[in-house]
C-alpha cells in the first residue's frame, strides 16, 4: 500500500509501505476515504519536532472497515467510521473519565511503529474503544464527509478549548489564532452560546471564515495593539474567556493580557517556542484560570456528531485545498507557506 512518510525536514514522500493488517484480535483495518494535514504536522515538517527517517505521518482520517479482528464487537467490514487522533482502549480509568488521551494503552497515529493516517489504509488498535460509527449514506455526500473528517481533531479540539475558556451563554470570548483549530474554536464558542466572539487574525480569507462561523468582531493587530483593540471592544475589561490556539509564548501572553480578571484561558495550541514560561504572578493576582491541553476528542465526538449530521454546524470550509496522495508533499508546502489553511487528502 502507499502512505506518506517523512525522511527529513521538508522531505515528505509518498512511498510503498507494508500493508495494514490485523495484528491483534482487537484491531481493525480501515481503508482511508478522507485524511488531512494538521498544523501540528508542520512542526515535524519544519524540523522543530524530531522524527525518524521514513516514519509515517498523519493523524486525522475516516474510512471504511475492511477487516475486523476476532474480538471486535462493535464494527464489521463495510462500516463507515471516524478515528480520533489518539487511539484508546475504552476500558481504563482515564477512558471512563473521558480523558482518552491519557489511556495507558493509547497512542498517536504516526508514532514510531504505528500507521499514519495519510495513506491508503490504517491498522486501528482497540477499535471498539477508538472508532465511532458514521451513517453509511455519508460516504456518498462529499461535503458531509469532509465536515465529518473535522471530528477526528480540529472540531473537537476547538470544543475542548471553548470548554477550557469557560464559554457560556451570553459570554464574551476572544480567539487567538486563525488556523483551523482557532476557527473551529469560534464555531464551538458560538455553539455554546457566546454572545460576542472576537477573532484575532490578519488574513482576510481566514477571518471571513471566522465571521461565517460566528465571530462578531475581528482584530487584525498583534501585541500591544491587539490588547488595546480588545480592551476597547470590552469597555476596558477584557473578555470572559480566551481560546488560545497557537502555542507560542507571544500568543499565550496575548491571551493573558486580553482576558478579564476572573476569566479563563482554554489553551490547545501545541506548545513551541515558549520556553521562558508565563507570568504566574499576573495570573495569581488577577484570578485567571488556565485550562486545556491535548483534546480528548473521542469523548466529544458523540456530542458533536449529531450537529454535524443535521447541518447545525459545518466545519468543512476549513479545508480549502484538496489533493490526492501524490499531492501530499505539495500540500505540506502550501500549508507551510500559508497559501492553504488546511489540506484535505483523498487517497
Amino acid at each position: 500500500m502507499r502512505a506518506t512518510v517523512i525522511h527529513a525536514p521538508h522531505d515528505i514522500r509518498v512511498e510503498e509501505v507494508p500493508d495494514a493488517t490485523v495484528q491483534q484480535p482487537t484491531d481493525v483495518v480501515l481503508r482511508v476515504l478522507r485524511a488531512c494535514i494538521c498544523g501540528s504536522d508542520l512542526w515535524a515538517y519544519r524540523g522543530e519536532s524530531a522524527r525518524q527517517p521514513g516514519q509515517r505521518i498523519g493523524h486525522e482520517f475516516l474510512g471504511v472497515v475492511e477487516e475486523a479482528g476476532s474480538e471486535v464487537a462493535g464494527f464489521s467490514a463495510g462500516d463507515l467510521v471516524v478515528a480520533p487522533f489518539v487511539w484508546s482502549d475504552g476500558t481504563c480509568a482515564y477512558c471512563a473519565e473521558g480523558l482518552t488521551t491519557s489511556c495507558p494503552q493509547g497512542g498517536f497515529w504516526g508514532s514510531v511503529g504505528s500507521d499514519g493516517g495519510q495513506g491508503e489504509a490504517v491498522r486501528v488498535p482497540f477499535a471498539d474503544g477508538t472508532l465511532v460509527k458514521l451513517p453509511a449514506a455519508a460516504a456518498s455526500d462529499d461535503r458531509l464527509l469532509t465536515a465529518l473528517l473535522a471530528l477526528s481533531d480540529v472540531l473537537g479540539t476547538g470544543h475542548h478549548a471553548a470548554l477550557g475558556a469557560g464559554v457560556r451563554p451570553g459570554s464574551t470570548v476572544a480567539v487567538v489564532g486563525d488556523g483551523a483549530v482557532g476557527l473551529c474554536g469560534v464555531m464551538a464558542a458560538k455553539r455554546l452560546g457566546a454572545e460576542r466572539i472576537i477573532a484575532l487574525g490578519r488574513h482576510q480569507a481566514r477571518t471571513d471564515i471566522a465571521r461565517a462561523f460566528g465571530a462578531t468582531d475581528v482584530v487584525a493587530e498583534r501585541g500591544e495593539a491587539a490588547l488595546a483593540a480588545v480592551r476597547e471592544l470590552t469597555r476596558g475589561e477584557g473578555t470572559h474567556g480566551v481560546i488560545e490556539a497557537v502555542g507560542t509564548e507571544q500568543s499565550m501572553r496575548t491571551a493573558i493580557d486580553i482576558v478579564r480578571d476572573g476569566g479563563s484561558i482554554g489553551y490547545v495550541g501545541v506548545p513551541h517556542g515558549s520556553g521562558t514560561g508565563i507570568d504566574l504572578d499576573a495570573m495569581f493576582d488577577r484570578n485567571i484560570t488556565l485550562r486545556g491541553g491535548v483534546a480528548p476528542v473521542r469523548t466529544y465526538i458523540p456530542e458533536l456528531l449529531p450537529d454535524v449530521l443535521d447541518g447545525t454546524i459545518d466545519p468543512s470550509p476549513v479545508f480549502d485545498l484538496s489533493v490526492g496522495l501524490d499531492g501530499v508533499p505539495g500540500g505540506y508546502k502550501a500549508m507551510d507557506e500559508r497559501t492553504a489553511l488546511k489540506v484535505l487528502i483523498k487517497p
